[in-house]
Formats: C-alpha cells, structure tokens, sequence
C-alpha cells in the first residue's frame, strides 16, 4: 500500500511544478506576442509622426506629405457618436439586469447582450448600412456612429451589470426601510454607489470602438475633407490607415504606419484610465 501512495505523491508533486511552468509559459508567448507587434508598430510609426500628420489633411493622390487632421478629428466625433448610443442604453440595460435578478426578461436580455459580444464587427457595419444607408441613400456619420454604439452596448451592459451587483445590499435595503421608492433607490445610491466600475466598462467599449474599421467601411465610409455634417461621410482614422496601407505609395504607407502607432497610442490610453479605475475600485479608494 505504501508503494501506491508514493507514486501517486511524486505525480502530484510533478503536476504541481509543471502546471505553473506551463502557464507562465502561456504567459510568456502572449507578452512576447504583445511586445513585438507594439515594438514593430513603434519603430515603424515614430518616424512618420510628425506635426504635418497631425494637423493637414490628405494631399491628392501622388503628391507627398499632407496629414490625417481630419481623420483624427472624425474618429472623435464618431466615438462620441456611438457613446450617446451605446452608453447610456447599456447603463440603463445593465441596471435592470442587476435589480431584476433571475427573471425571464433579465435572462433573455443577458443572454442576447452575450450574443450580440461575439457578432463581427463587420455585421453591425451591414446591420448600420441597411437601417440608416440604404434609406438616407449617403453613407454619413450618423451610420457610423450608430454601427459603434452597438457595438459598445453589450460591452457596457454587461460591465455595468456587474459593477452594479457589486454594490452592497445594505445601501438598498437602507433606503427602502427610509420609504424612497425602488426606482429612485436604484438611480440615486446604487448607480452612483457603481459609478467608477461603470466607467471602466464604458471606457473599455470606447476603446474597442475606437480602433474598428469593418463597420465603418459601410457606414462612414470616409472622407478627403473636412465634414461637420452628420448627414455626410466622414473621414476616420481606422479607415485612413486600411486607404493608406493598401496603397501602393510608399509615403501614404509611411503615414499608414504613424496612423496606427496613434490609435494604438489612444486605445492603450483608454485601457490604461479602465485599468486605474477599476484598481481604485478594487482598493476601495
């Protein structure tokens, strides 16, 4: 019986050594595999990032320099465009699937927000295109900004969802027991109790929206001027960067290449503010 029973220690003893090797292994290949992309887009766009990029627009096709004004500026309208969309309806989605608990509703709902995470993004580009397209028959801001905030929506629900039900039950409970009716309690002390974890999920789904170019290719479409009018395509910086690296120029590709080193450098920003949040939300601070 003692023969068994070594055996059968060394095997733990071998899984538990081996277990950790393989996930920090995992972890090194994903860091790796991290650091040489952002390592390549650095080296390759720190060069081309210049003032010119940042403040003209695109020079006609064959002549040199010009810059993606536009298409930064563009890229901040139609975030913001999707977050009017997206933010609120997912904060409001999110609040009823926390308060309603388990009923049919609240599980469908989930279940489809699920659902609607996994959708390609290019899909919603389709969904945009036949809703607000088709009928407008001109490709517009507004499209582009309604393909983004749906595709911020599952992302905002589900997080706000969560940090909703991390709110302690005491702070409902309390306002109840003082008679405050059960809408006003959910908006005024638990959603402000939630605040920090519902930003960090926002902020996170800007972040994703942020860097998308499928969808916008049938909504925005894009532009080679300046475009205030929502009703017009827009330039974007996603769809700018697809143009140029596509293009057999090489100074459109050098500016393709300083393109994605500045979206990337929003969207690390984006991530790195969700990222203190939800620390100073872990910390209680």
């Amino acid at each position: 019986m003692g023969r068994p029973s070594r055996g059968i220690g060394r095997r733990r003893r071998a899984l538990a050594l081996l277990m950790p090797a393989l996930c920090l292994g995992a972890l090194a290949l994903s860091l790796t595999a991290l650091f040489l992309v952002l390592g390549n887009i650095a080296a390759a766009g720190a060069g081309a990032l210049t003032l010119d990029l940042l403040t003209h627009t695109p020079r006609p096709v064959g002549e040199t320099g010009g810059g993606m004004a536009n298409a930064i500026a563009g890229t901040l309208i139609l975030v913001a465009m999707g977050a009017l969309v997206g933010v609120p309806i997912g904060i409001g989605a999110g609040l009823y699937l926390a308060e309603a608990g388990a009923s049919r509703l609240a599980q469908t709902a989930r279940f489809w927000a699920d659902v609607l995470t996994g959708i390609p993004a290019i899909t919603i580009g389709l969904f945009a295109y036949a809703v607000l397209v088709v009928p407008l028959r001109s490709f517009s801001a507004l499209a582009g900004g309604l393909a983004l905030g749906i595709l911020m929506l599952p992302v905002v629900t589900r997080s706000a969802e969560e940090a909703i039900r991390l709110v302690p039950g005491a702070l409902r409970e309390a306002a109840l027991a003082l008679g405050a009716p059960r809408w006003r309690v959910a908006l005024t002390i638990v959603l402000p109790a939630a605040r920090r974890g519902i930003v960090t999920g926002a902020l996170l789904a800007i972040a994703r929206a942020a860097g998308e170019t499928a969808p916008l290719l049938f909504t925005a479409f894009g532009n080679q001027y300046w475009s205030w009018d929502p009703r017009q395509p827009i330039a974007a910086l996603p769809l700018q960067i697809f143009t140029y690296a596509i293009s057999p120029y090489d100074d459109w590709q050098r500016q393709a290449r300083a393109g994605a080193l500045l979206l990337v450098g929003l969207v690390l920003l984006l991530s790195t503010g969700a990222r203190l949040l939800t620390s100073r939300t872990e910390s209680g601070g």
